[in-house]
């Protein structure tokens, strides 16, 4: 016990004192310049960045990055050797004190930055998937808007939602201490970002300068998600679907002496219609989050370019086509479910489950087709205004 307690102290004192390394006031020292005086006053790497330039604000925001993911990970390695504490306890407590360490560093009287880089460093260590959801919302937010608090902001919303829907049970006993973490985490990036989030009311926020190589990120994210949604949706629908339902209706055809000899000599068209739903109905999820992720992506570039020149009819069309691909997705998926469901009951036990199903189920099963080729189609429109994407002369 004793033990424990000296680790977690020795641990919480030494991350803190790592996370509060001021690496934004450093660099902008070492050129000569006060970063408390210039832009925002603030030490994080978007300020740094503003006043210095892009190469400076990139150094800052990586060392950032590592000052909270450092001590994460050797603590996550440490933790269960040394301590008998709960799983992950050690290494959240280094992480949320890394995190603390930047927003209050010792070394400048407690004035510190707003903790993106460093927090995003932490839950790269600690969250992966819900931090690359997160990182896709604040890249998406930022090509919409220029404005890197409303991304920072949007991405740590996104970094709760993800962990507390994809986390079977978030609040027990194994997975509390991440729970707590990014709900702390969450609540202190988002009152370090209040008055950020008063200009953004007021219309005042500073936002990143329109440059050429912004748009072209914008245009580079655009066309790979598109691209990926697009060969998502024809490979699906037209090649595994109806490979993997003609492959099983064709071993149901097969006299039962060519069969697999696994395979039950029963074996039928109905049957092989079951099999093939068993199969195909796990990559729903899947391929509804990639086309989820994909259309996100898509949507906030369109958005963006849409606010860059409103006069360009061309990037209004393309937003309202992405926007009614996008509420494709969002209404496939349950229909989706509804099918699988559906295709699970046709095959129950009691007659009367099978019946009902099986009347339903072509019904559904339409509306699926119908929406995932809708979506296909608004999809491939998109896919033709990449042609017309925007130029990089400036915006009047």
């Amino acid at each position: 016990m004793m033990l424990t307690v000296g680790v977690f102290a020795s641990t919480i004192l030494i991350s803190y004192l790592i996370g509060a390394i001021p690496f934004g006031y450093l660099i902008a020292w070492s050129r000569g310049v006060n970063i408390f005086q210039h832009g925002s006053a603030n030490i994080g790497a978007t300020n740094v960045g503003r006043v210095l330039g892009p190469r400076f604000g990139v150094e800052a925001f990586v060392l950032d990055f590592l000052k909270g993911a450092v001590p994460t990970i050797v603590s996550s390695r440490i933790g269960d050797v040394l301590t008998d504490a709960p799983a992950n306890a050690l290494a959240v407590a280094a992480g949320l004190a890394a995190f603390l360490g930047h927003l209050f560093p010792i070394y400048l009287r407690f004035r510190g930055g707003k903790g993106v880089a460093t927090g995003a460093g932490v839950v790269a260590v600690l969250l992966p998937v819900p931090a690359l959801i997160a990182l896709l919302a604040w890249v998406g937010v930022l090509l919409a808007t220029r404005y890197v608090s409303s991304s920072s902001v949007v991405a740590v919303l996104a970094l709760c939602a993800a962990h507390l829907s994809l986390t079977p049970a978030p609040f027990a006993a194994d997975n509390l201490w991440l729970t707590v973490f990014s709900l702390l985490a969450a609540m202190l990036v988002v009152v370090r970002h209040r008055g950020n989030l008063t200009r953004l009311w007021h219309g005042t926020e500073n936002q990143i300068k329109e440059r050429p190589a912004m748009l072209l990120l914008g245009k580079i994210v655009h066309v790979l998600a598109l691209a990926l949604w697009f060969g998502t949706v024809i490979f699906f629908s037209f090649f595994v679907a109806l490979s993997i339902f003609h492959t099983t209706e064709d071993l149901a055809a097969q006299p039962p002496a060519e069969r697999p000899a696994w395979l039950s000599d029963s074996f039928n068209k109905d049957a092989g219609s079951q099999l093939a739903g068993i199969i195909v109905g796990p990559i729903f999820p899947t391929y509804f989050v990639l086309q989820g992720v994909c259309g996100f992506l898509a949507l906030m570039t369109a958005l963006g370019w849409s606010r860059r020149t409103p006069s360009r009819r061309v990037d209004r069309i393309r937003f309202l086509v992405l926007l009614l691909a996008v509420l494709g997705v969002l209404a496939g998926w349950p229909v989706a479910q509804k099918v699988s469901e559906l295709r699970t009951g046709r095959y129950s036990n009691d007659p009367a489950v099978a019946a009902d199903a099986r009347t339903a189920f072509g019904a559904w099963h339409g509306y699926s087709l119908a929406v995932n080729m809708a979506t296909a189609g608004l999809v491939t429109i998109a896919m033709t205004f990449a042609a017309r994407l925007p130029n990089d002369e400036p915006v009047v």
